[in-house]
């Protein structure tokens, strides 16, 4: 199944109904990965809005585990490389 069209209600529920959810998952996560990395890269950096989307993703991943499915690995060395962004970004602002 493609990807809904926005605005699309019937095909969204569609995608919805017929992706696995570690996929849809897969996706969010993502989406807070760079949103993250977003609010780390901007001058100066928004730590408190970079570190509440750090926190909800960690919470993903590791009330998830392993049930995230194959990548679980992958999600859990990209929130890593944002914890230490974040650490580097806060040592900056100093």
């Amino acid at each position: 199944m493609s990807e809904p069209t926005p605005g699309d209600f019937e095909s969204e529920i569609d995608y919805l109904r017929t992706t696995p959810v570690t996929d849809i998952l897969a996706n969010q996560l993502f989406v807070l990965f760079q949103i993250a990395a977003m609010y780390l890269g901007e001058s100066p950096a928004r730590l408190a809005d970079a570190q509440l989307v750090i926190d909800v993703a960690s919470a993903v991943i590791s009330t998830g585990a392993d049930r995230l499915g194959e990548h679980s690995d992958i999600y859990k060395s990209a929130l890593s490389e944002l914890q230490q962004a974040f650490v580097r970004a806060s040592a900056a602002n100093s």
